[in-house]
């Protein structure tokens, strides 16, 4: 059976080839309107998207869309939407300069997610990042317990600022690499160093025994490690 194909329209719809070209110049038009909408919004607008940037974004890219393929639209229109988008921007920009209680509003506040080697529990709770993958963030910078950590700061960019023990100062920690993280166990060996899976908390014991965390309540363990980090 040979299939009967209408290519054209197969291709390019209903539409006919001028329209093509008109979608070309369009969408040439549109790049150049977007380029200076990105460099109204200034340096920080591209480099480092908070949530309130990832819409300002996401709205001029929802403008720029319609005019480059539906002939209905005119340009004048986008154009508009984006100096009203831009000038929204620069205005919210101006006043969280000016009020730090806005400016904590719309874009949120730094995130201690682990103090002195150990989970925040609080503050990591408030938080949508799942435990595997924030080691997942953590393994690649090298880190291989928590007792190398200082501090590691969620900020409101979405990425990880962490600071690390020296060497001198590294302590027992939570293994965070798979296969150790895994080997977890309810029941502590004396003159043993283990860490709580659920806190990161490091407790030592004098006899076989079962354990609660006297940090979080919970009951499960890791051998601790105290090795530093590879730099």
């Amino acid at each position: 059976m040979i299939l009967n194909i209408d290519w054209k329209n197969f291709f390019i719809g209903e539409e006919n080839w001028e329209f093509m070209l008109e979608i070309a110049l369009r969408t040439f038009i549109m790049y150049f309107i977007i380029l200076v909408g990105l460099r109204l919004l200034g340096k920080r607008g591209v480099r480092q998207l908070s949530v309130f940037e990832l819409v300002v974004i996401i709205s001029l890219g929802s403008a720029a869309g319609d005019p480059m393929f539906y002939k209905e639209v005119g340009l004048l229109i986008p154009v508009i939407i984006f100096f009203i988008i831009v000038g929204a921007y620069r205005l919210t920009t101006f006043l969280t300069a000016k009020s730090e209680k806005l400016d904590d509003l719309i874009e949120g506040k730094p995130v201690y997610l682990i103090k002195n080697g150990q989970f925040n529990i609080e503050e990591f709770k408030k938080e949508t990042l799942a435990q595997d993958e924030f080691f997942s963030e953590l393994r690649q910078q090298s880190i291989s317990h928590l007792g190398q950590i200082d501090t590691a700061i969620l900020e409101t960019s979405g990425t990880l600022s962490v600071f690390f023990y020296t060497d001198d100062q590294v302590k027992p920690g939570l293994p965070i690499l798979p296969e150790l993280f895994a080997k977890k166990t309810k029941i502590l060996q004396p003159n043993t160093n283990y860490a709580c899976t659920f806190c990161g908390h490091v407790a030592e014991v004098n006899e076989e025994s079962t354990f609660l965390c006297p940090n979080c309540k919970h009951d499960e363990w890791a051998a601790a490690l105290h090795n530093c980090r590879v730099k």
